[in-house]
């Protein structure tokens, strides 16, 4: 399966329509339906739904058109990492992140990095913990921010200097925005939001403690915005983190008793990097272990 056919397959996926995509990719349109009755034969599968102006994709077909964007970025990436200079460090960086507090200190990790390199180039993938090592063991990331509990066995990592505040986010006309904390037992019979990760959901159920069997968590998401949306439209409150943002008509109220976690940036153990990616975790560890705290690497 060659990367050319696979980036003349996503085309066609993309304009459902043979002929059209043959112009842009400037081949006959002959060459093109040859290379992609090639592709089915290579693989087994039928691709397309033909009709006489257009072509759709079979459920086979979406599977490959994610695999092969996956495919091609990788590609393009490792491209990227093994054409420098031996005078100057250049490539990309792929660096996922949660939504934390400690993402500032990464930001600030990657700015004085950028003084040492200009040329090196950065790709930030937002997700939850979970998204972000899926996409680590895939190869598409190099570096995880992770939000603790994380299973973290395969990898090396260094713990952030930040500790993350849990708290619910609530409107400002909530009878819980008028509390300096909430406790397990205001939170009983009020519709919730919280993390879908099964890690967090545990260590909050042990917060509620004996109050956990009443608790109310209709729904689940993986970042703040959309759930911060509905808290604001009355949907219901969200369990979540401190973050150096605002909304105007919600607040964020921390736990009672308090709870914290830390976060960790993580790489997959017996790695060959970049170097561009090997720099940078060199310059991490030498950053963060200027801090007074302790730290794993």
């Amino acid at each position: 399966m060659e990367l050319r056919v696979l980036n003349y397959f996503l085309m066609a996926a993309r304009e459902e329509n043979i002929t059209r995509a043959a112009s842009l990719l400037h081949v006959t349109q002959p060459t093109l339906s040859r290379q992609l009755m090639q592709l089915e034969e290579e693989l087994g599968v039928k691709l397309f739904e033909r009709s006489s102006h257009s072509i759709i994709l079979t459920d086979e077909g979406m599977l490959l058109k994610r695999r092969a964007q996956e495919l091609l970025r990788l590609a393009e990436k490792t491209k990227r990492e093994v054409s420098h200079e031996e005078e100057s460090i250049i490539g990309e960086i792929a660096i996922g992140s949660g939504e934390l507090r400690s993402s500032g200190c990464l930001a600030e990790l990657l700015s004085s990095f950028r003084e040492k390199y200009p040329m090196i180039q950065y790709d930030i993938f937002s997700g939850n913990a979970d998204n972000i090592k899926d996409r680590m063991e895939q190869g598409l990331l190099d570096m995880g921010l992770l939000l603790e509990p994380v299973d973290i066995g395969k990898y090396e990592f260094i713990r952030m200097p930040l500790k993350e505040e849990w708290g619910i986010l609530v409107r400002k006309d909530s009878p819980l925005a008028q509390k300096k904390a909430v406790r397990p037992e205001d939170l009983i019979g009020r519709p919730l939001m919280a993390s879908g990760r099964e890690l967090v959901q545990n260590e909050l159920a042990n917060w509620f403690g004996e109050y956990a069997d009443q608790v109310d968590i209709f729904s689940t998401h993986n970042l703040l915005y959309n759930t911060a949306m509905m808290v604001d439209k009355g949907a219901g409150e969200a369990l979540t983190l401190r973050l150096e943002s605002s909304y105007d008509n919600l607040c964020f109220v921390p736990l009672s008793p308090g709870l914290e976690t830390g976060s960790v940036l993580a790489w997959k153990k017996n790695q060959v990097f970049s170097p561009a990616t090997a720099a940078f975790i060199r310059h991490v560890k030498k950053c963060i272990r200027k801090e007074p705290m302790g730290e794993e690497a």
